[in-house]
């Protein structure tokens, strides 16, 4: 696990200098060793940079860039199977000079070229030149795990895995983007696809970009998309028969991520998801693996919880009971970290985790993914119920539907485009494709009343409602979430909050292969009666009596708004209430909402964090 950086520059101005600024922005992701080179190659100085964090190959001999005649490369992530593939590269011929995973992508990509990642099972993104072709391309891993940040504007290239190292790039235009504020306080992350600052783009998960150093043409190509898998016919599978093929897949993806050259450890809450890891493992293992949880003396506390499974497995296990002054203290360093506003709150957890479990190991396993593989989410069944309820709604109305345009003067609004919004919502609900895709949007929308109330100027532009052709329409949220919510928020938390300390965080659940395999289950293997991650808790009930399981699903939770009616209420006034250059807020909105808040009068609560996190960017990253 490292940080990477580099540019691609058509006007010859960037220099080693520059890359190396660029480097040691992102000391902190990879602290035991870092590496520059700068290219010319075609009609591009091209510039490669790479911090180390080492986990596998610990020698000199895993050093970035890495060269291999033609091609050289920066990498960031691991390919758990590189073993494997080292094999295949062998018996072709191929000669390594390394024990490392870095050195295998090299030969696999003069092998198979951009296919190569076809063979690969890990995390990664990673930037390749080829002098030959003179061509670069940039990769990322298929769920999105590991970040790439690019930036194309007048001549210049920039790419890294946090945006903080363009900041120190002298040719970069720091410009705020508007476009993303209506995606950002309904979601509270800015979305994968999208970024706050003009002209930067994240690589999407599972797509590859290939850049011409002689014309600066760039061709971006999806590799792999979890959509293809959900619009598959459904397998012919009995339930038994799904449920040990994922126990299966789960025990392969989970020994995979224990490839180290440095102790690992397991991130354990207590709940299904990080107990399915930690057990399967445990059970396979002749030693004791390391579990870690943070409690809390207010909140959501599943401490409790963890050290009973912890007991129960064997592990050794790792508790710390944090104070709300150490989780306060996190706060004002979250936009450093996050580069861009981000209002997940529970990243303050996630930190302290992170801190903690650094302290005993250099890897740790995190079970991300399980709620939105196998439907664990309770909005699940929340948007079932709502498309229920409208589908008997949508056949009394169908009549009138069908009328189509007519009925817009029927409907009595003060304006001629609310009439047309009102009729394509109603003609939506009639479809059960567009019916569940609008519906899932509307769950995730801030009250459209707090933005005319709220900010100076229209940001209504939204990303328009995703459309698959999925072979159930069940499916539609969790492949949203995995596409959107998954990389846009979790991935982008868990990878701040452990690399902010030197911690690779592994996602077992993220392999591949297990989400090409639930995809084409039933729904009902996944979620049934209000009840979800059906199978799941089935195999974790093979490790762990079902009575130690059986609780509500809790989380990471912190008393926010205890907080800032009382620590906080200071540093939120002070900063809301600031001067806003941008003048993007009305100022009066925002003392509204803030005595609506201290006066329990405020129903979208959320609001209040969001500001925050967006105002303490600004000043972070814009008014400084």
């Amino acid at each position: 696990m490292c940080g990477i950086a580099g540019f691609i520059d058509f006007n010859g101005l960037s220099s080693k200098q520059d890359l190396s600024k660029m480097i040691k922005s992102l000391h902190h992701r990879g602290p035991d060793d870092s590496g520059t080179e700068v290219h010319s190659i075609g009609n591009s100085l091209v510039g490669l940079g790479h911090a180390r964090l080492s986990v596998i190959d610990l020698t000199p001999g895993g050093h970035q860039p890495m060269t291999r005649k033609h091609l050289s490369i920066v990498f960031n992530g691991e390919i758990y199977n590189y073993k494997e593939v080292r094999q295949k590269l062998l018996r072709k011929g191929y000669s390594f000079s390394s024990d490392s995973d870095t050195e295998v992508i090299l030969h696999s990509y003069a092998e198979w070229g951009a296919n190569c990642v076809d063979y690969f099972i890990g995390m990664f993104a990673f930037v390749i030149t080829d002098t030959k072709e003179q061509k670069c391309f940039l990769f990322r891993d298929r769920a999105g795990v590991k970040p790439l940040y690019c930036y194309w504007n007048e001549g210049l290239f920039l790419f890294a895995s946090e945006l903080k190292a363009f900041h120190v790039h002298p040719q970069f235009k720091k410009e705020e983007s508007q476009n993303v504020l209506r995606n950002y306080f309904d979601l509270g992350y800015i979305p994968s696809h999208q970024s706050i600052f003009r002209h930067v783009f994240k690589l999407q998960p599972g797509q590859y970009c290939t850049i011409d150093l002689n014309s600066s043409k760039q061709i971006f190509t999806t590799y792999w998309d979890a959509a293809k898998f959900y619009e598959k016919p459904k397998l012919d599978i009995d339930y038994l028969e799904a449920k040990e093929h994922l126990h299966s897949l789960l025990k392969s993806a989970c020994d995979y991520r224990m490839v180290s050259d440095v102790p690992v450890g397991i991130f354990l809450s207590g709940g299904y998801d990080s107990t399915a890891v930690a057990a399967i493992l445990q059970r396979e293992s002749s030693k004791k693996l390391n579990t870690f949880t943070i409690g809390f003396e207010h909140g959501n506390n599943e401490a409790p919880f963890a050290s009973e499974t912890a007991k129960y497995l064997g592990t050794d296990h790792h508790e710390l009971t944090c104070t709300s002054k150490e989780a306060q203290s996190i706060i004002p360093e979250l936009p450093f970290h996050f580069d861009e506003p981000f209002a997940d709150s529970s990243a303050i957890p996630t930190f302290l985790v992170s801190q903690f479990a650094k302290k005993h190991v250099t890897v740790a396993l995190s079970a991300d993914g399980g709620d939105e593989l196998l439907a664990g989410y309770s909005r699940y069944e929340q948007l079932r119920q709502y498309s229920a309820k409208l589908e008997n709604k949508s056949r009394l109305l169908s009549p009138f539907l069908k009328l189509g345009a007519p009925i817009v003067g029927a409907i009595q609004g003060s304006h001629r485009s609310y009439q047309m919004e009102t009729v394509a919502h109603a003609i939506k609900l009639n479809d059960p494709v567009s019916r569940d895709a609008f519906l899932y949007d509307r769950m995730h929308r801030m009250p459209d009343l707090i933005y005319d109330d709220l900010f100076n100027q229209n940001i209504n532009d939204k990303d328009p409602i995703q459309g698959w052709n999925l072979t159930d329409i069940k499916d539609y949220p969790l492949l949203h979430d995995y596409k959107n919510y998954l990389p846009g928020d979790i991935l982008t938390k868990v990878d701040r909050a452990t690399m902010s300390v030197g911690l690779e965080g592994r996602e077992p659940l993220l392999d591949h292969r297990i989400l090409e395999f639930v995809a084409q289950l039933p729904y009902d293997y996944k979620a049934n009666n209000g009840i979800g991650k059906i199978m799941l808790r089935d195999i974790v009930h093979e490790y762990i009596p079902k009575k130690m399981m059986d609780r509500p699903k809790s989380g990471f939770s912190i008393p926010l708004t205890q907080w800032f009616q009382t620590d906080l209420k200071e540093l939120l006034f002070d900063t809301l209430l600031q001067d806003d250059d941008s003048l993007i807020f009305n100022k009066g909105a925002i003392e509204k909402i803030l005595n609506d808040f201290v006066g329990g009068k405020l129903h979208y609560k959320p609001l209040v964090w969001k500001l925050l996190m967006f105002r303490l960017w600004q000043n972070k990253w814009i008014n400084r």
